[in-house]
């Protein structure tokens, strides 16, 4: 009898909803789809940001004054959750996934995706994908273990037997608990969405569905603006000193 060994990480990487699109790169299959919306949404990042600062200007208007706006509020949103010693290291970070997150999921609530015709699959928001989430959010976890080592040293680990020895499992528990909460969050809320808005589009397709989509791009800012937040407590939390 031949006996398969079944890797769960294999197993939550096929967690999906739909078809998908698979390209096959040196024996590994990957999610073609999930690559080339990610590219469109990675270029309106840079053409945005290209129009709001190739002609800066010390009175901003037109587009500079989107991209100003935008940089303040991720300052602010920084210095919020990791102090005003250490935020502007992260700055580039969080708004880096804050941008990409937002893009993805207004891409996935606005634009018609499935209306595009591929060999096989279909395409929707990148963040439509699980192995898209817990990428972002195993970055996270990377940054704030980073963060909390470069300001401590090794002395970062003490944080594990605080307040209490007894605590270490729980502690520990924490670091795995993170990124699956982050990663499924953003998965499941706007997965939920797009199957909300494919539904009713299917029955109903005229009028009905519009509310559901602006619900959706409401909500899909909520969800960048709370992983965003997360990631910002998260590596507060690592820089934070005990006393």
């Amino acid at each position: 009898m031949t006996e398969f060994i079944v890797n769960p990480f294999a197993e939550l990487a096929e967690v999906s909803v739909g078809k998908h699109f698979y390209w096959e790169i040196a024996g590994f299959q990957l999610h073609g789809q999930v690559l080339l919306v990610s590219w469109v949404v990675l270029a309106i990042i840079a053409v945005l940001s290209f129009l709001g600062n190739s002609n800066l200007k010390s009175t901003p208007d037109g587009f500079q004054n989107f991209t100003e706006l935008v940089t303040e509020f991720i300052r602010d949103l920084a210095k919020t959750q990791i102090g005003e010693e250490e935020y502007l290291a992260w700055v580039p970070y969080l708004g880096t996934v804050f941008l990409f997150i937002l893009v993805s999921n207004w891409s996935g609530a606005l634009l018609p995706w499935r209306l595009i015709e591929l060999p096989s699959g279909e395409l929707a928001a990148p963040t439509n994908d699980i192995n898209t989430t817990v990428a972002l959010a195993l970055l996270t976890s990377i940054s704030y273990f980073y963060a909390g080592i470069k300001k401590k040293g090794l002395g970062y680990f003490k944080r594990y037997v605080q307040p209490a020895a007894f605590l270490l499992p729980i502690n520990v528990l924490e670091d795995f608990t993170k990124p699956l909460s982050l990663s499924f969050r953003l998965f499941g809320n706007i997965l939920a969405d797009e199957l909300v808005v494919g539904v009713l589009v299917a029955l109903v397709p005229l009028f009905i569905p519009i509310p559901i989509m602006l619900l959706g791009v409401f909500t899909s800012a909520i969800q960048a603006l709370v992983f965003s937040t997360l990631a910002g407590a998260y590596i507060g939390e690592a820089v934070e000193d005990h006393h």
